[in-house]
């Protein structure tokens, strides 16, 4: 992923209707000469792909597409393998529906766009990335978590019963044993290329669940990811501090084990 705007900045466009890929391609170009459209997707699969090969600073997404919507397109976005020191792309859901544009998008966790896309919205929505942008990697940029919560909350008011259902227990191996560990006795969760591993205070044992699995089925403001391969539970967090190389290291009340913040995550402690 791109990690600094001294470059035209890049984006993917998302959205089945092809017509309205040649609006909103158009209408960029009105309003962000600059910016580079490296791939177009006709659906959230495909969007997720183009990420991956294309790295973006910017990924528009439109919310309602066939086989993978654009909500669950960025969750997958979101647990992309990237280099330590690549950031993940800014998201703008592009919808039809005016009621999935929730308070959390004025917040700053991402952006909306409503079809069809107005240049003088979509201006407003450019200098928001612009500024975004600018701010990547430094200690003003945006929070991950928030981002995290948003996606929970749209992927709710997209499922029937419009409410999550979050994990509350953890069937895991102990040594021989099957035991089950509670969640909210969870310190943190770390991942290998195997197994997850899940720590108590009293406990260690071993999943087969990776951490993108768990982030979609755990409660969001319960546990924040800090890491690619590490969740950690909010209410254990005793601090966080910086080692010698500027890295934020958090430590856990209950284990002497500290757990590095990746770059990408850097906005959840902001102030450190």
């Amino acid at each position: 992923m791109s990690s600094t705007t001294e470059t035209a900045p890049r984006a993917v466009l998302a959205d089945d209707e092809r017509l309205m890929r040649e609006q909103m391609r158009a209408r960029l170009a009105e309003v962000w000469p600059e910016l580079q459209i490296v791939a177009e997707a006709r659906n959230g699969l495909e969007a997720v792909e183009a990420v991956r090969e294309h790295g973006p600073d910017i990924v528009f997404l439109d919310i309602r597409m066939p086989g993978l919507t654009g909500v669950e397109a960025a969750r997958q976005i979101a647990q992309l393998e990237l280099p330590d020191d690549a950031l993940l792309p800014e998201i703008v859901f592009v919808t039809a529906y005016d009621q999935y544009a929730v308070e959390a998008f004025e917040q700053g966790a991402a952006d909306y766009v409503l079809k069809p896309a107005e240049r003088d919205r979509l201006a407003v929505t450019v200098e928001r990335l612009k500024k975004r942008l600018a701010a990547r990697g430094t200690a003003d940029a945006p929070a991950a978590q928030p981002l995290q919560q948003l996606l929970h909350k749209l992927s709710a008011q997209l499922a029937p019963g419009g409410r999550p259902a979050y994990l509350q227990w953890i069937q895991a191996t102990v040594g021989t044993n099957i035991q089950m560990i509670a969640v909210a006795d969870v310190l943190f969760f770390i991942s290998d290329e195997k197994y997850t591993r899940v720590q108590t205070a009293q406990v260690e044992a071993l999943i087969r669940k990776p951490i993108k699995e768990l982030v979609d089925e755990l409660d969001p403001q319960v546990f924040w990811q800090i890491h690619r391969s590490t969740l950690v539970n909010v209410n254990h967090i005793a601090g966080v501090a910086r080692d010698f190389r500027g890295r934020q290291i958090v430590s856990v009340r209950g284990h002497g084990e500290k757990l590095e913040v990746s770059r990408s995550y850097n906005g959840l402690f902001k102030g450190m």
